[in-house]
């Protein structure tokens, strides 16, 4: 019975952290090293991410430096920022390459936070459905007679109980990166 609980537990952080790692990319008003993370670049025939390539700085708030350690790899790097579409253009001056962000205009910023909205509901939908399998498991093991009836209600109880923690924070992390948008 614990290992149904504990199966539950695990998803639904999971879930939630997949929630915050997509939040994370989602672009603010502010420059953030972590709109680099997932771009990749052929490095001596190796896909090689570039934070590992090089030095990423934020001097001011819209702006990053990208200073690879390997200059050879300068242009690499800016066909790969290039091709990721991160809405800025990077600017090479053969040593750095400069990000800067331009600040969002009020219809940019309520759309990021429309989609905003939609990546948390998608996964309130799959703590849910993460619910709905646990519950369904306790249910199997009351029909085969594993375990009694109020065994059964105590259980579906501790899974409700840990799907209204998982939706509130989910709420929560909602709020403050809405709030992080919104925010001029």
């Amino acid at each position: 019975m614990d290992e149904i609980l504990d199966e539950c537990k695990e998803k639904m952080k999971k879930t939630f952290d997949a929630m915050l790692h997509q939040f994370s990319k989602i672009r603010t008003g502010r420059a953030s090293a972590s709109v680099l993370d997932d771009i990749r670049i052929n490095y001596y025939g190796q896909s090689t991410p570039i934070k590992q390539l090089c030095n990423i700085s934020i001097p001011e708030p819209r702006m990053i430096i990208v200073q690879p350690w390997d200059k050879t790899t300068l242009a690499d790097i800016e066909k790969a920022i290039l091709a990721a579409n991160l809405g800025v253009t990077p600017e090479n001056d053969g040593n750095v390459i400069r990000l800067p962000f331009q600040p969002l205009t009020e219809e940019k910023r309520k759309e990021i936070a429309k989609n905003l909205k939609k990546i948390a509901e998608d996964t309130r939908v799959a703590i849910r459905n993460i619910r709905r399998e646990a519950n369904e498991q306790v249910k199997k093991l009351e029909k085969d007679g594993e375990i009694s009836e109020d065994e059964q209600k105590k259980m579906l109880k501790d899974i409700q109980d840990i799907t209204d923690e998982w939706i509130k924070k989910i709420d929560e992390a909602e709020k403050s990166k809405e709030k992080e948008i919104l925010e001029v």
